[in-house]
């Protein structure tokens, strides 16, 4: 069994750009343990500000009441009882001490020799004991000290190894390692101290971050540091979901972490962060569970040949099939199952041609486009029940954006006027106007992405895309317009028509 601990809330804080607000935090911190429960989880850094010093307290509140206080825990330094203080002050009860884990790191940055360095540690240590404090300890910069500096580290570990020290945590503090000598490093460690508990902290600066935690649980280290969607400094951290997987199909370890909430706690967190999930990101990412290439819904349709161990319902998410150019009409049939669509081979030549057509024109097609395209193509009316008349946008400097909207539902025409904080907001709010009026359920706008082409050229299209859930149902909607606002209403338009259906 390997424990993981998350440092989203800390290390995964110091993303350029990123700063967690007080509910925010707890509300993480409660997905961490209660949706996925995580091992551990690094809450913070002791002095940084009030206001950290306040929701540290309002977390350590919740994790007392929900008996979780011995899982969070909280950066401190070797500085006597300032940091100890501080930890105790807030209410937790484990504190992970910064040490000197490169002798280039305590003479450089300390300005002291290492004898000088282990014993201000082993006065925090006794400080901790006499508090109540339980201690794990970061030997920073760790890797580098193996590198070129072993010998300091194999005397830190020997004059503290006997201390009362839960956990030594080795991190790869600018992210230099391989999973070649990552593996040597941490064997080296675990065969010269057998009883100890080692975690490994891995950064990503060169990519190999989920490599090298392979590498370091191969070797026998029992702790792996993390964080959701790989937040952290410079290139980031190694990524909770990246590392589940690994662990689970690859090496065949158990951890604690429940799988089927992965997604859903990434998407919080890219919500609070703003940073958000590339779309071949693994595990998370929005594309990778998205079959693109005909041959492979062909081959899903034989037998799964195109399945791997990474089934996207382990992660509460479904398999789905591009439709683009590369296509063909094996994943056009595989989404017209889906909507209850069937169609004879010529009427099939058609859709997949027109399909291709407009693929070719770099036109994002989702599975809500289909009866559109079928309905195009086969020349037969549209069927929605639900169209804009006419809308009127208005936007004036010094006063809020206003909008009028035409439109008509099931043959009947309603017409509301609404400020908004946005021309898009105000369109929206007229439109929610007319359904309160008739009593017509509406959905939840749950992310809103506009995608311009490179160039800046005025007169380019304009894809946004626009995600919803209407009765714990996720999709999106696009829409391709000259304007972002009229993208944004096309979009919206057909997200009627499919909600009028569900």
């Amino acid at each position: 069994m390997i424990e993981i601990l998350d440092t989203t809330l800390r290390d995964g804080e110091q993303t350029s750009g990123v700063a967690f607000t007080s509910p925010e935090k707890l509300s993480i911190l409660r997905l961490l343990i209660e949706e996925l429960n995580v091992d551990r989880v690094e809450i913070a850094s002791a002095k940084v500000s009030e206001g950290e010093y306040d929701a540290v307290k309002k977390m350590a509140q919740w994790a007392i009441k929900n008996r979780h206080i011995d899982r969070l825990e909280v950066l401190g330094f070797v500085d006597g009882d300032i940091s100890l203080k501080w930890v105790q002050e807030t209410g937790c009860r484990v504190m992970n001490l910064l040490c000197k884990g490169s002798l280039k790191h305590c003479r450089e940055q300390l300005r002291k020799t290492p004898e000088e360095h282990v014993a201000d540690i082993k006065k925090v240590l006794i400080l901790a004991q006499q508090m109540n404090i339980a201690i794990n300890i970061y030997l920073e910069d760790w890797s580098n000290g193996m590198l070129n500096s072993p010998d300091y580290v194999y005397f830190m570990v020997d004059q503290l190894k006997d201390c009362s020290i839960k956990r030594f945590m080795l991190p790869d503090t600018l992210g230099i390692l391989n999973p070649i000598n990552t593996s040597e490093y941490c064997g080296l460690m675990k065969k010269r101290y057998p009883e100890l508990r080692f975690d490994f902290h891995p950064h990503n600066d060169y990519d190999l971050a989920v490599g090298n935690v392979f590498a370091a649980v191969y070797a026998g280290i029992t702790g792996i540091h993390t964080t959701i969607n790989g937040l952290g400094e410079r290139a980031g951290n190694v990524p909770l979901a990246s590392v589940v997987a690994t662990l689970h199909d690859h090496l065949k370890i158990k951890t604690n972490i429940q799988e089927n909430n992965l997604n859903m706690v990434s998407r919080v967190v890219e919500s609070y962060s703003g940073i958000r999930i590339p779309n071949n990101k693994p595990v998370i990412g929005d594309s990778v569970f998205t079959q693109c290439a005909g041959i492979h819904a062909d081959g899903d349709n034989k037998n799964n040949l195109y399945y791997n161990d990474l089934l996207p319902e382990r992660f509460g998410r479904s398999r789905e099939y591009a439709l683009g150019k590369t296509s063909g009409k094996s994943n056009i049939k595989k989404n017209l199952e889906i909507l209850g669509i069937e169609l004879d081979d010529e009427s099939m030549r058609k859709v997949t041609e027109r399909i291709i057509e407009l693929g070719d024109k770099k036109e994002v097609i989702t599975q809500e486009d289909l009866p559109y395209i079928v309905a195009d193509v086969m020349q037969t009316e549209n069927a929605d029940k639900i169209k804009i008349l006419n809308y009127s946008l208005c936007l004036t400097q010094g006063l809020r954006p206003t909008a009028t909207v035409k439109i008509e539902i099931d043959g009947q025409v309603y017409e509301q006027t609404a400020p908004g904080d946005g021309q898009y907001h105000a369109f929206s709010k007229a439109i929610w106007k007319i359904y309160n009026n008739i009593g017509k359920s509406k959905p939840i706008l749950t992310d809103y992405n506009v995608n311009i082409p490179i160039g800046g050229r005025t007169d380019a299209l304009v894809q946004t895309t626009i995600s919803w859930n209407f009765n714990g149902k996720d999709f999106k909607t696009r829409g391709l317009d000259v304007d972002q606002n009229g993208a944004a209403i096309k979009a919206t338009v057909k997200m009627l028509n499919l909600i009028d259906n569900m």
